[in-house]
């Protein structure tokens, strides 16, 4: 389909045809394009993150254990399940941000059991980047109406639920 506009996704795929004609590539119109996108958006909210002196991974745990409300408190367990990272990547991530002021680790009833919390100096930086992040990712979608937006949302979670990706439970 001759585009106005293509992008690299559309160049891909004229690739393909030339040299496989009879190859469905109709996928990769899709997965090509989502890859890429995540791509680009990891580097833009990167560079947010970047700005208030944050990675990625940790504004994910300060923002998981903002999102869950007071006490802003969960088990390591609970973590690794909502943030989909090994037990050892997390005990590592906990470590660093513990470091750095913003989160504490207790004990909890159970020995076994580790609780992290969000400390004072993590709270105000999470709801510190909150807003920014919220401001980037409203921008990464400013192509598309609101209508676009909640059409793209739904179709997005169709696909994420047929691959089983549901919350995790508390």
């Amino acid at each position: 389909m001759a585009r106005s506009h293509p992008d690299a996704v559309d160049r891909i795929v004229q690739q393909w045809g030339e040299v496989r004609p009879r190859l469905d590539v109709a996928p990769i119109e899709v997965v090509g394009r989502v890859s890429r996108l995540s791509r680009l958006i990891d580097r833009r909210l990167g560079a947010n993150f970047g700005e208030h002196g944050l990675q990625d991974w940790m504004y994910d745990v300060l923002a998981t254990l903002r999102r869950g409300g007071a006490p802003y408190e969960l088990t390591a367990g609970e973590l690794v399940a909502q943030t989909m990272v090994t037990t050892g990547a997390m005990t590592n991530r906990i470590d660093r941000l513990t470091d750095l002021g913003y989160v504490e680790r207790r004990q909890g009833s159970d020995r076994r059991t580790v609780i992290v919390a969000l400390t004072d100096a993590g709270r105000a930086k999470v709801d510190e980047v909150s807003t920014s992040h919220l401001a980037t990712e409203r921008d990464l979608l400013r192509a598309l109406s609101p209508k676009q937006r909640d059409q793209l949302a739904a179709l997005l979670r169709t696909v994420l639920l047929s691959l089983d990706d549901t919350p995790a439970t508390p």
